[in-house]
């Protein structure tokens, strides 16, 4: 049975008041992924991590040169250093380490307009690699199998920003043995490795949280979307940029009253996610962005558009049960999808939502709080021991190849 626009529209406002409704009723339900209800789970304890002392051309005098790095949404791998150097799980004695982390700001390279150039980054990371496992015997006795790297650029640690080229690339072989710490997850793909813990993309959060509104606002907004739909610069005909499923967003509901949607970007950005029933998220150049992380802070119900993706702490939180996910085929059929969702399902969807460690998790916080996205990556570390017995090499036995990759990456940095 076809719905009238008119019925849309009472659907649509019907929801608002439902939810509204519901704002006022404290009740929130506890979330638990596929490795349980872990989201409130302490780290402390379950794992101990040696922090590397590496020369500050790494890391501390990089971001001197470019203080920008500090707020882009790369800017995981610098805070996750802060946060370890204080971290109760850290260990100054390497003998009784678990895991050992490098801190390298291999995004913090970026252009006039603050897009991030990751042609250095490779042989940056070589370079540290080489410094570690010729002042420290732990990396040659895995070669690598009992580290983790913060790299979240666009595709990991492919390091290019155009999905064929990082697929041509491949991830950096030394890194082929560590656990790496990416916002790029998607299944199937070459720069994603099994084992990897995908995160949330940075959002400033004291940025987010001078933004709230009050919670009893009428969510009077169905569906809202504020970004690009075409790369006019690098793709303009929209084909390839998000793979055509932002163009599809646009030419099927440019017009469309119940679909908020532009690429303006208001000063009243946020305020506006939170009068939103359901936030768009659709893939760009890389499957993931931090819609998703504003979404879930704001309560707004995320609709994914990224076929494939794997999202941020996929073991710890049910994102079936949280967001919408729609296949990029599938957009055009977007406004039917989303009015035939009974309010009841809204509703669920928004007391997990409301869940406070749901939010937390998403967020790096300065001070770090327990279930922020810190704790999460550290319990997904946890997660992973013991180690397994071939983790450890044999006297003499090498896996590496110190040599393989484009002839650039083996240049000095």
């Amino acid at each position: 049975m076809r719905i009238s626009f008119w019925g849309l529209l009472v659907i649509a406002f019907g929801f608002s008041w439902s939810i509204t409704a519901f704002e006022h009723n404290p009740r929130t339900e506890r979330i638990s992924g596929s490795a349980g209800d872990v989201l409130e789970d302490d780290p402390v304890g379950k794992l101990k991590v040696y922090v590397y002392e590496l020369p500050s051309k790494y890391n501390k005098k990089i971001l001197q040169k470019d203080p920008r790095c500090l707020s882009h949404m790369f800017a995981a791998e610098i805070y996750m250093h802060r946060f370890l150097l204080s971290s109760p799980v850290r260990t100054l004695n390497p003998q009784e380490a678990d895991w050992f982390y490098t801190p390298i700001y291999a995004t913090c390279d970026l252009t006039p307009t603050g897009l991030p150039l990751p042609f250095k980054s490779p042989r940056m990371l070589r370079s540290a690699i080489q410094l570690i496992s010729s002042s420290w015997p732990y990396w040659n006795r895995t070669e690598g199998a009992d580290h983790f790297f913060v790299v979240p650029h666009d595709f990991g640690a492919c390091f290019h920003y155009q999905e064929e080229k990082a697929i041509e690339r491949g991830i950096l072989p030394l890194l082929r043995r560590a656990t790496l710490v990416q916002t790029f997850g998607q299944q199937n793909h070459v720069c994603l490795k099994e084992g990897s813990i995908t995160i949330p993309p940075y959002a400033p959060p004291q940025k987010i949280q001078a933004r709230h509104i009050p919670p009893e606002t009428p969510r009077s907004i169905f569906v809202y979307f504020r970004g690009l739909f075409y790369d006019v610069n690098n793709d303009p005909e929209g084909g390839y940029y998000a793979r055509g499923a932002r163009a599809a967003v646009w030419e099927n509901f440019k017009n469309n009253p119940l679909f908020d949607i532009s690429t303006d970007h208001p000063t009243t950005y946020y305020e506006d996610m939170q009068r939103a029933i359901f936030c768009l998220c659709p893939l760009g150049w890389a499957p993931w962005s931090p819609r998703l992380v504003e979404a879930v802070v704001f309560g707004c119900i995320p609709v994914i558009i990224a076929d494939d993706i794997v999202l941020p702490f996929a073991d710890a939180i049910p994102w079936e049960e949280i967001g919408v996910f729609v296949a990029e085929e599938d957009v055009p059929k977007l406004d039917t999808i989303l009015t035939s969702i009974p309010p009841e399902v809204i509703l669920r969807k928004q007391r997990l939502l409301a869940n406070p460690y749901m939010k937390r998790a998403m967020l790096f916080p300065q001070p770090a709080l327990p279930g922020d996205a810190f704790h999460q990556i550290l319990n997904g570390l946890a997660r992973k021991l013991p180690h397994s017995k071939n983790v450890y090499l044999k006297p003499g036995e090498k896996i590496l190849n110190w040599t393989a990759g484009p002839v650039g990456d083996l240049k000095p940095w």
